[in-house]
């Protein structure tokens, strides 16, 4: 029998930048209910561990199902980035479709936003010490913006974040070279008016001086009849540019 779930088409695009090694990673699947699970992930420091644990986590993320809900696809990364000896920390932002809504956790400075046709509505706040010392009424150093509280290695659930809405018509993840380089209504424009909104992001990102991987993943999400597939979670590829 066909199920209602939440589908749709994905997009993505990503810059190197300056680094020496392109530690972002973002990754797509449909799960067993035929749900589209998205997510992206940004390893910590500038080497090849940090990358391979950003590519590990956004699998492992995206292999649970959307009923098992985002934490345990937190839990998910986190076990298959400690069980790597070759893999180093990142942070990760996964978004899962549930009933009519999306549910999203994450930890670090990833982000996630969603796109109403209108509105540009940030769903995630950034695990930074300069967040922290803003929240508690100081001003950050600039160099606070860069130090993340939580990743997949060290956060425990309890330290997860999490958040929920109903279906927006599109959802986005960003990595820190996009929404550190560009402000929110420069986002929004993009998100609402561009014809390939990750490659749009991306491409300002680098056009304003982005100095980190800038990695932009877009889903176009849709509510429909979709007859589950016969067999477990199915890596998917982004739709053509």
């Amino acid at each position: 029998m066909d199920t209602v779930v939440p589908v749709g088409t994905w997009r993505t695009a990503g810059f190197r930048g300056p680094r020496r090694i392109d530690a972002d990673a973002v990754a797509a699947a449909v799960d067993s209910a035929g749900c589209l699970v998205v997510a992206l992930a940004d390893g910590v420091g500038d080497t090849a561990g940090a990358a391979r644990a950003a590519r590990i986590a956004a699998q492992a993320a995206v292999s649970v199902p959307a009923a098992d809900g985002p934490s345990a696809a937190l839990i998910a990364a986190r076990r298959a980035v400690l069980a790597e000896p070759a893999a180093g920390d990142c942070v990760l932002v996964v978004a899962q479709p549930f009933g009519l809504g999306c549910r999203i956790a994450w930890v670090g400075d990833v982000r996630a936003y969603a796109w109403d046709g209108r509105t540009l509505l940030r769903l995630t706040t950034d695990h930074t010490l300069a967040q922290y010392v803003r929240d508690r009424g100081g001003v950050p150093a600039p160099a606070m913006e860069h130090q993340v509280l939580t990743s997949v290695r060290t956060a425990a659930p309890a330290e997860y974040g999490l958040s929920s809405l109903s279906l927006p018509p599109r959802l986005l993840l960003t990595s820190d070279g996009v929404h550190k380089t560009l402000p929110h209504p420069v986002i929004a424009e993009i998100a609402g008016h561009a014809p390939d909104p990750a490659a749009a992001l991306v491409a300002a990102a680098r056009e304003a001086g982005a100095r980190d991987n800038a990695t932009a993943l877009v889903v176009d999400l849709v509510v429909g009849n979709v007859q589950p597939p016969p067999t477990g979670p199915q890596p998917l590829m982004p739709a053509a540019a």
